[in-house]
């Protein structure tokens, strides 16, 4: 299975394994279920417009919410919006469901939370709807040259 992601990973020379599953709905959630995966070591890779003249890529574990004032602090950047699926889609190259990191058409900066370089594997989309990549996170950090930082949103404690 050869995508522009897989082809940007081995150029590289970064290690991963392909996983594939039959794709019916996007997201990390049925992702991760349908390969058998944690959703916290399933990374969602989400398009980020800044200050509304460039854009950026947040990695994000399945599991958690991206808060917006923390990837623009992460990017010197005074405000940050989710960008259209239209504008994800031109950037990358890749469908919205099939959104990877590697291989976008136009290079964005990449900015992973923290909690995901803890595990010594995560499954990332491998630039098509239905494929995944296991792969460890640090190798992820080094292909991207991405930063790491803490980019989820709080999650209030349960009431006990």
């Amino acid at each position: 299975m050869m995508t522009r992601a897989t082809k940007f990973l081995e150029k590289k020379k970064i290690p991963f394994q392909v996983r594939k599953y039959e794709h019916e709905t996007k997201g990390a959630e049925f992702a991760a279920r349908a390969i058998g995966f944690p959703l916290e070591k399933t990374i969602k890779t989400l398009v980020v417009n800044l200050d509304g003249t460039s854009q950026a890529l947040a990695l994000m574990p399945g599991d958690k919410q991206l808060d917006l004032k923390r990837i623009s602090k992460a990017c010197s950047a005074k405000k940050a919006a989710m960008a259209d699926t239209s504008v994800a889609e031109r950037l990358t190259g890749y469908k919205v469901g099939g959104i990877s990191p590697f291989g976008t058409m136009k290079k964005l900066p990449a900015v992973m939370d923290e909690s995901l370089v803890k595990h010594g594997t995560v499954s990332i989309n491998g630039g098509q709807r239905g494929v995944m990549l296991i792969m460890n996170p640090e190798d992820i950090v080094r292909a991207l040259g991405c930063r790491v930082y803490r980019l989820s949103r709080e999650t209030p404690k349960a009431e006990t």
